[in-house]
This record gives C-alpha cells, sequence and structure tokens, in this order.
C-alpha cells in the first residue's frame, strides 16, 4: 500500500520532530528524512510531500490525517485524496443510518463503532444541540450533550478491546479490515430493528469495494450502503454516532487512567511514549497487551527507550 499526500506548513514540523530519532543516515533525493520501520517505509520531501508505503502504511498515515482534519480542516481519505466540500452543512434531510468510529489513531486504548438512526423528526433537535463531527468539538462538550442524544437516539455501540485488536490484527487483517468488521456489526444491528429509513451512510475511508472486500468472509452483511467523505458534516446520524463513540472512549480511557493512576493521553505522539514507559517500568511490558495497540510503533520506541 502507497499513500501520499502534501503536509500543510504547520504540520511539516511537527513531522519532522515527531520521526527526528528514527531518520535514515541517507535519504532519497529532495528528501527532508525518511524512517524505515518493518511494516512502513515514510519520506517527507522539501514539497512537502509525504508518502508512506508498506503493509502499516494507513496506520502511519491515519494520524498525520487525523491532524491536518483537526488542525488546518482538511479532508484527505486513505488513498491520499483531498476532498472539497460544499459549505453547507448536514445536506441530507433525509431518515439515515449513519455511523462513524473513533480511537483507531490512539495508542492507548480500544476502537470505539456506533451506529445511530436519526429520524428527519429529529434532526431540529440534533441541530439545536450543537451536533458537530465529535473531532470539532471539546470533550467537555461531548460528556455534555452525549447522554442527551443517547436517550432520544436509536443507537448501537461496539468497542473493540486492545485484547482483542491485538489478537486479531496481522499482515491479513489490517486497520481498515477491523473497521469494515466492525461498521459492518453496528449496521446490522441497526437495520434489524426495522427502522424506516431512507439511506445508510458510512463516512468513507476506503474505496466501496475494498470495503466489501473485506467483509467477504462475514455472513451477516449490509450492502445498501452510501459512502460519503466527510459524513460527519452532511448526515447527522453519522455525527451523532461519532459523539457517541467519542463519549464511549472517553469512558474507556477514563477507565485506563483510574486503573493506572495515571493520565493517559490520546493520540500516539511522544506524550504517549512518555507514560508508555512509565507503564512498562511499574507494571512490566505485557501491561500494554491490555491497554495498547501493539501494532504502532510506540510500542518499539518504549522498547528502545527501556
Amino acid at each position: 500500500m502507497t499513500i501520499v499526500f502534501k503536509v500543510s506548513d504547520n504540520i511539516k514540523p511537527l513531522m519532522m520532530e515527531f520521526y527526528q530519532d528514527r531518520k535514515e543516515a541517507k535519504t532519497p533525493p529532495y528528501a527532508l528524512f525518511q524512517v524505515k520501520d518493518y511494516d512502513c517505509v515514510t519520506t517527507l520531501y522539501e514539497s512537502g510531500k509525504v508518502m508512506f508505503q508498506g503493509i502499516g502504511a494507513d496506520i502511519e498515515a491515519s494520524y498525520w490525517i487525523e491532524e491536518e482534519r483537526i488542525r488546518n480542516g482538511r479532508i484527505i481519505d486513505i488513498t491520499g485524496k483531498e476532498t472539497k466540500t460544499e459549505e453547507k452543512r448536514f445536506l441530507i434531510k433525509e431518515s439515515t443510518i449513519g455511523s462513524d468510529e473513533v480511537g483507531t489513531g490512539d495508542f492507548f486504548g480500544p476502537i470505539v463503532v456506533t451506529a445511530t438512526f436519526v429520524a428527519k423528526e429529529n434532526i431540529d433537535f440534533l441541530i439545536d444541540l450543537g451536533v458537530r463531527d465529535s473531532k470539532k468539538i471539546t470533550d467537555a462538550k461531548i460528556k455534555k450533550i452525549a447522554p442527551a442524544i443517547m436517550e432520544k437516539i436509536p443507537y448501537s455501540t461496539y468497542i473493540l478491546t486492545n485484547e482483542e485488536y491485538n489478537k486479531n490484527h496481522s499482515t491479513n487483517f489490517n486497520m481498515n479490515k477491523i473497521k469494515a468488521i466492525l461498521h459492518n456489526k453496528v449496521l446490522f444491528d441497526m437495520v434489524n430493528k426495522n427502522f424506516n429509513y431512507d439511506k445508510i451512510i458510512v463516512d468513507q475511508f476506503v474505496y466501496p469495494a475494498k470495503y466489501y472486500e473485506h467483509l467477504k468472509d462475514v455472513k451477516d452483511k449490509v450492502t445498501n450502503i452510501t459512502f460519503m467523505t466527510k459524513a460527519e458534516d452532511k448526515c447527522l446520524a453519522v455525527a451523532a454516532a461519532s459523539i457517541i463513540s467519542r463519549f464511549k472512549f472517553l469512558e474507556e480511557m477514563a477507565k485506563i487512567s483510574e486503573q493506572l493512576n495515571l493520565e493517559i493521553p490520546k493520540g500516539a505522539g511522544p506524550a504517549v511514549d512518555e507514560i508508555g514507559i512509565q507503564i512498562v517500568k511499574q507494571y512490566g511490558f505485557p501491561k500494554l497487551n491490555t491497554i495498547a495497540k501493539l501494532n504502532f510503533k510506540n510500542k518499539d520506541k518504549i522498547k528502545s527507550a527501556l
């Protein structure tokens, strides 16, 4: 797998710092740095173009795609393509089932996927509540509005524990396949509740053909899906699902923090490595299997620091 896109000026120094300790001594022509890990080669060029190559390219790229989204409002899909969307918010005014996930770019914590059903008559309720993509609102607001959403809007959530994730992830079972299977699981649950919906919307993280290919061994499939980039800003069912997923993720992270008596950071940056080192020193390396995703590069950086 190869993913290429141009990074923003404010992201470039963050990447330089993030990869500082792992840069290759020799780099390709016109490259600022190159990092070679066992499952991904990352190269940043002087032009600002970054290239991720290897079976772990999707995971490595996803962190920086999220940074672009949060810091700059750029929407870059997993192929590296940037999408321009219409300014009008929530273009879909029909009754919809939508799904979204949280935790795929975080070293600590589970992956949480939620599907919701939003009937037309509940659209104004969600808009008045201030529902939008969970990545664009604060954790404090999510904790405030998520319970109100869950009380009024039907939903289905699945939490993939770190133990389950680490057991299943392999070269033939990558992040996109995990996401596809989990989305299908919660969507199937919602469809079987016989809501009177017009469309099923999923925020596109992979080409539709590949999404369904990931589900080839799944018995019960939902296939009448409309895939849409930046769906959280177009479909309230997806936006509500993103908020519920984030709320559940924050709850799980709080449990880990309480268990370890440490403030566990989100993401996969240097602060995560520092906390990981503390955890291993106090509880041993096997503890990470229960609270972290061990195919992330953070695991190797924690190991090398001990």
